[in-house]
């Protein structure tokens, strides 16, 4: 019983440290002169994203698969004041990708931060009546994409001495859906 009050003890404290930090109690800027890149950013929980990035003092290169979004999180980012660029990129097109990491390099003269959000889910239903095509679009979009976004920023991130990947993913990872029949 001991050990229990002492994990959860421990736990109270840390939660009160998240808290704190991110409610920028501790410190402000604390991503001042930082670079993050945010994929499917323009909308949900990646335009929050974005918006938090940019409040703790990042420049940030917002970007979605069509322009109208792209504008649209700009312009209401920087008519909050924050320091946020954008572009498209679809990440499942290798073209794109790397438009937006040379862009964000040129720009900014690095990447201190990428946070993988771009991702799909096509098909609800059982398991097993998953088609293979289904199954190329999940992998190529939500494995491969991050993948190759990471090969190309931690060379960049490298040149400024070290940097953070976020991969965001779905609670299904920890909670999966039954196979139904």
């Amino acid at each position: 019983m001991q050990r229990a009050g002492l994990l959860l003890g421990s736990w109270t404290q840390a939660w009160k440290s998240v808290r704190m930090a991110s409610s920028g109690v501790t410190r402000r800027n604390p991503l001042s002169n930082k670079v993050a890149l945010v994929t499917a950013s323009t909308d949900g929980i990646g335009f929050a994203i974005a918006r938090r990035l940019a409040e703790d003092g990042a420049h940030v290169v917002v970007s979605s698969r069509k322009q109208e979004n792209v504008d649209r999180a700009v312009a209401t980012l920087q008519g909050e004041g924050l320091s946020v660029t954008g572009i498209v990129c679809h990440v499942g097109k290798p073209e794109d990708r790397e438009r937006l990491v040379t862009t964000a390099v040129k720009l900014h003269q690095g990447i201190d931060i990428l946070v993988s959000n771009a991702a799909v889910n096509p098909f609800f239903g059982n398991i097993l009546d998953t088609t293979e095509e289904v199954w190329d679009k999940v992998l190529s979009i939500n494995v491969k994409a991050t993948a190759m976004l990471i090969k190309a920023v931690v060379p960049e991130m490298e040149k400024r001495g070290g940097g953070s990947v976020v991969i965001v993913s779905s609670i299904g990872a920890f909670t999966p859906f039954p196979v139904r029949s």
